[in-house]
């Protein structure tokens, strides 16, 4: 099954932007707070489009590895993700 990674790729590209504009804040030695508040929203962005991802991998892989009997592996790699995610 292929995946539509269309939402994930516009959140992406926004964080791209906003980073761009963190690193100009950074180079004009605007306030702190105001550049760590921008820091925050990339953040929440490439949180949002690991989810997006993530979601899709659930919807398409591994349910197709439930029909094919290999979900086991594709369970175990999505714990090691989600394990990873809420360090």
């Amino acid at each position: 099954m292929k995946h539509d990674h269309s939402k994930s790729l516009n959140i992406l590209k926004t964080a791209r932007g906003q980073i761009d504009a963190v690193i100009r804040m950074t180079e004009e030695d605007r306030y702190c707070v105001d550049i760590a508040n921008q820091i925050m929203a990339v953040e929440a962005l490439l949180k949002k489009a690991n989810l997006q991802i993530l979601q899709q991998h659930i919807e398409t892989c591994v349910r197709e590895s439930f029909e094919d009997g290999t979900h086991q592996e594709k369970l175990e790699e999505v714990l090691k993700i989600l394990k990873k995610y809420i360090k």
